[in-house]
């Protein structure tokens, strides 16, 4: 069984299951390489999350899903009695703890798994893999659902910025923040963009400005310290962004970075967007600042492609995420609706 979308702007897909193994694009290669790796068991998938081969919060939680499926599939022809995942379950809710897709996606695995435990293995073997498909299919469906709805808000012959990617790359294709420009570009609304280049793993000019290109999506890339510059001269109108987590207030955790531009967006008069499927909402966390933040090596700081650039036992912070307050957010688009201030209140009776 393989899962696949046709769609003109759909040039770029992440994820691929077909032949019983697990293809990701290897998004660390990119511009300039484009390969798939494969794999066959959910340890190898779990630290192909952990080391950024796949990214960006729902490609995680699909990616985890098919590592689930790999388990099951593998214990089917080693002819178990029956199913004992527990082992890949936690394997992949340790990859990385802050995009919450992560572990909605195994949440729904466990569930049906839960579920059907009266069938064969052979058939809850099945039932898994068509849950998992089911979800990245879901996924690409939503994230053209957000593109329409968030396109919605942007005026014609407008400029954005986006930072990170949040693209097809991100997703299981079609993008949620970069779906929104793809919706809004092929209505002619959107006459150019800017990608921040995303220190320190560098998505936005590795991914976003790659993706976009392959589209044909006008694109210039900014450095993180141009962008009070660009936003000053006055031809920005919105900032475009994804999601790892949003709290039950509308405080959302996305790249490290995002505060940074919402905290400038709104002394520039610059309106932000986070776009986000519904499966990012944390409605267990009130406010934001009880998301768990991701704090990775300070090698990836201090050194450039494995060559050093910092001096030698020179300390550095590495955060994967921050946390933006909801009052720097105009509006968060899920493929459910568009939810503006009081996000408290729209998002309990949205998500209900």
């Amino acid at each position: 069984m393989t899962t696949s979308i046709t769609n003109e702007w759909q040039n770029v897909q992440p994820i691929r299951f077909q032949n019983d193994q697990l293809e990701l694009l290897d998004q660390r290669l990119l511009p300039h390489q484009e390969v798939y790796i494969q794999y066959q068991d959910p340890i190898h998938v779990a630290h192909a999350i952990t080391d950024m081969v796949v990214r960006g919060a729902p490609a995680i939680g699909i990616t985890a899903a098919f590592g689930i499926v790999l388990d099951a599939k593998a214990q089917l022809k080693q002819s178990f009695s029956e199913l004992n995942l527990d082992n890949a379950f936690t394997a992949l809710a340790e990859s990385r703890p802050t995009a919450v897709n992560l572990f909605w996606a195994l949440n729904q695995m466990d569930s049906i798994l839960k579920k059907n435990t009266h069938l064969s293995v052979e058939q809850q073997v099945a039932i898994l893999e068509k849950t998992a498909h089911q979800i990245l299919s879901d996924d690409i469906k939503a994230n053209q659902a957000m593109g329409e709805l968030g396109a919605s808000l942007i005026k014609k012959n407008s400029q954005v910025y986006t930072h990170c990617n949040a693209g097809a790359l991100a997703t299981g294709g079609y993008g949620t923040a970069l779906g929104v420009i793809r919706s809004a570009y092929f209505q002619e609304k959107i006459s150019h963009v800017y990608a921040g280049e995303t220190r320190p793993w560098l998505q936005g000019s590795r991914l976003t400005a790659w993706e976009l290109m392959q589209d044909n999506i006008p694109v210039t890339l900014s450095t993180e310290g141009a962008v009070g510059q660009l936003f000053r001269q006055g031809n920005i109108q919105w900032v475009i962004v994804g999601a790892d987590r949003i709290a039950a207030n509308g405080d959302v955790a996305n790249k490290i970075g995002t505060y940074n531009l919402a905290v400038q967006a709104k002394y520039h008069n610059v309106k932000v967007m986070v776009v986000a499927p519904t499966t990012t909402f944390d409605l267990s966390i009130l406010q934001g600042k009880d998301i768990p933040i991701e704090d990775r090596p300070m090698n990836e700081v201090t050194s450039l492609n494995q060559q050093q650039i910092a001096p030698n036992n020179c300390q550095a912070i590495n955060p994967s995420f921050d946390m933006t307050p909801n009052d720097l957010i105009d509006a968060i688009v899920c493929e459910k609706g568009i939810l503006t201030a009081p996000f408290s209140q729209n998002i309990s009776e949205l998500l209900a």
